[in-house]
């Protein structure tokens, strides 16, 4: 092992025990204290986590985060936010840079039992898929053996492209670049003749084309990518904080509350929709939460179709169509463990 191999896994080992020998409810009791939840989001993917020139982070990932403030602190607002590369994001999260990440990553066997994080749902459900010029002529991703292939660093989207045309017998050129920014303006140039990534991103970055419809995106998915917010191992109770504040927000969406309706369900005589918002039970005490967290998230952020339709959803610039996330009683995969 040379010295600086031996220097990185050294690195790598210090984190990993860092993050599991987190101590249980640190990570709550520091949020309270800073008053704000410290977030780790992406450099900016429009719809998911993407800034203004006033720097107001909007998207359905900065929602989840907004949501984790508003069950711990009351305040959506009280969030902070730290701009990630996907070769940052871990080391972030590993190094307690930040307390949570929610940023586009994909719950994968290998980051979840060896990094010393974990997952703590799903809040899109995805697959990687090819954004192409529609002047190259392409209409099925098996017509790009030998393409030059633009492609985002430390991402599974690397790993899955290569399996995908391994198993296909094509050859591709890979075009490498740290940021989506760099890649899509890469992709603009000329650098290449295909993107990959996530079909949401890819959709997301077709918008920041100078003509977006001179691109499209092929029929084709080649892997699963289930897309959720992490936190380190070893600190359960902000584990159960983060995974419940997410299954709150699809709990809301299934019993119909809605941040316009809330004040209205809550002196209702449902017994699921008391237990949720708090008017019955202590469900909140068991987290270290007051019982109205879960009435906060909803009132101030909304719930899981309001976060979906505002910011990637029909209504919104990306347009994308519920599919997999819609709620499990409309077809789609979105399910949450009740409220009990």
């Amino acid at each position: 092992m040379s010295k600086l191999r031996f220097l990185a896994a050294g690195t790598a080992l210090a984190l990993l025990a860092a993050g599991t020998t987190a101590q249980a409810g640190a990570t709550l009791d520091s949020v309270k204290q800073k008053g704000h939840v410290q977030c780790g989001v992406s450099t900016g993917i429009p719809g998911f986590s993407s800034a203004d020139d006033k720097g107001n982070w909007t998207g359905i990932d900065v929602d989840v985060c907004r949501a984790v403030a508003a069950a711990v602190l009351g305040d959506a607002n009280a969030v902070k936010y730290t701009p990630l590369t996907a070769k940052e994001r871990l080391t972030a999260l590993q190094s307690g840079e930040i307390d949570m990440l929610s940023r586009n990553t994909t719950w994968t066997a290998t980051r979840d039992t060896s990094l010393g994080i974990n997952f703590t749902g799903v809040n899109y459900y995805d697959g990687q898929g090819f954004l192409v010029s529609k002047n190259l002529g392409v209409k099925s991703a098996l017509e790009l053996n030998g393409a030059s292939v633009c492609i985002q660093s430390g991402t599974t989207t690397e790993l899955n492209l290569s399996d995908y045309f391994r198993a296909k017998k094509m050859e591709f050129q890979p075009v490498v670049f740290d940021t989506s920014d760099q890649t899509i303006k890469g992709f603009e140039a000329g650098r290449c003749d295909v993107l990959t990534s996530d079909q949401s991103q890819l959709y997301a970055l077709r918008i920041k084309l100078a003509d977006p419809n001179s691109a499209m995106v092929l029929p084709e998915v080649i892997s699963k990518e289930p897309l959720g917010p992490v936190v380190r191992q070893g600190d359960d109770q902000w584990f159960n904080v983060v995974k419940w504040t997410l299954f709150a927000l699809v709990n809301a969406e299934e019993l119909g509350i809605t941040s316009a309706n809330v004040d209205g369900m809550r002196t209702g005589t449902d017994p699921n929709v008391k237990r949720l918002l708090g008017t019955e039970g202590d469900i909140g005490v068991g987290m270290g939460l007051t019982n109205d967290w879960a009435y906060n998230i909803v009132k101030q952020v909304g719930n899981y179709g309001e976060m979906f339709e505002r910011n990637v959803g029909k209504g919104s610039p990306l347009g994308i169509e519920r599919g997999l996330n819609a709620l499990w009683t409309n077809g789609g995969l979105q399910y949450a463990p009740p409220i009990r």
